[in-house]
């Protein structure tokens, strides 16, 4: 298998036109739709509404929003009002604002009528650059998979949420090594958690994992911790929206009960990420905000019926109220090890002070 064409890539990019489409993720898996992103309203309704997903993805679509700002109106005011619109977004995924802070710097000491092609130039290299960090993270994840002893049954890895090709540009970052070992002949299964309310896990890892010929299996997400008891699990692995300088790791609401489960059943608990998710002025996941989403998520459930249109479907009674959390932290010493394009480090000062040093400039 490998990842060389559209089919496997969650935003195409044409030279030749110019123009940037996405997958609408929200009409998935039932419907498979390109939108393309005309504007900058569209770039921002699109992060805000999840018709993209993940940390990564939302980055690199931020930078190619901005781009297409300045060719719009390059001036200083049009940048900053851009930017703040873009940023606005989503608050949790520190990508969001380092692709950001990656444009600006780009063009901000540039004469206004060269920023336009400077920040789109960015965009590419910053979505190719994505696609190669990712592979790279599913290269060393490999190689920790290698080490599992499954005494020749398939391999079982837990992950949860969606960390694969659609929260990237293409690989993903928990699920490359679940891809690198499939292409290598490695026997492997992945259990995918529903991942309520939004399902992510059942409506975009399930699809793509299908899509991609990998065996897998959806479970709902109060599930897991039995599995793992069972022995059923031979690790864990998960993706991050923003981790923490201590190696805090804030990632979908419900990995904390996982990497919990884990601990107790002495199951590996990796993070796989690549370093722009790393928020290095962040002490610890304390100060990570956690963005509270509408309790309608909750109360609900969308779906198509038996012509396919879509329809949503009330699940409590009227009235019932709800909190709706869309990310917990998870502490440092609950994690096993981060895996990014850099290598395998632990979750902690001294690891991540490690690879600080490997970074270009350091």
């Amino acid at each position: 298998m490998m990842f060389n064409n559209d089919d496997l890539s969650s935003l195409r990019w044409d030279a030749v036109s110019g123009t940037v489409e996405i997958i609408d993720q929200t009409l998935l898996p039932h419907t498979l739709r390109w939108v393309h992103l005309d504007s900058l309203e569209a770039y921002c309704h699109a992060i805000r509404h999840m018709q993209v997903r993940g940390a990564p993805l939302i980055g690199i679509t931020a930078a190619f929003g901005l781009a297409h700002a300045l060719a719009v109106n390059p001036s200083d005011q049009n940048l900053i009002a851009a930017s703040e619109a873009l940023l606005s977004t989503r608050p949790t995924a520190v990508n969001l604002r380092w692709a950001l802070e990656q444009i600006r710097a780009e063009v901000s000491s540039l004469l206004p009528w060269a920023r336009a092609e400077a920040a789109l130039n960015k965009a590419v290299e910053l979505r190719a650059e994505d696609i190669a960090n990712c592979s790279r993270i599913g290269e060393h994840g490999l190689s920790l998979l290698r080490e599992l002893e499954t005494d020749g049954k398939p391999l079982n890895v837990m992950t949860h949420c969606n960390a694969g090709w659609l929260a990237t540009i293409q690989w993903g970052t928990a699920l490359s090594p679940v891809y690198k070992a499939f292409a290598a002949g490695i026997p492997v299964h992945v259990w995918v958690s529903e991942t309520r309310p939004r399902n992510q896990g059942m409506n975009l890892s399930a699809w793509e994992l299908h899509r991609s010929g990998v065996p897998c299996t959806v479970v709902a997400d109060n599930s897991c911790g039995q599995l793992m008891r069972q022995g059923l699990v031979d690790c864990v692995i998960v993706g991050s929206d923003r981790t923490a300088a201590n190696g805090d790791v804030c990632n979908k609401i419900g990995t904390y009960l996982k990497a919990l489960a884990a601990r107790d059943n002495g199951i590996p608990f990796y993070v796989a990420l690549p370093e722009s998710t790393i928020d290095w002025d962040c002490a610890s996941g304390a100060k990570i905000p956690i963005e509270e989403r509408d309790a309608l998520e909750v109360l609900s459930i969308a779906g198509v019926d038996a012509s396919g249109q879509g329809l949503e479907v009330n699940l409590a009674a009227e009235g019932t109220s709800a909190v709706n959390p869309a990310f917990d932290v998870t502490p440092a010493e609950l994690v096993s090890g981060l895996v990014t394009e850099y290598g395998f480090f632990a979750a902690s000062p001294e690891g991540l002070s490690e690879m600080r040093a490997l970074l270009p400039g350091a």
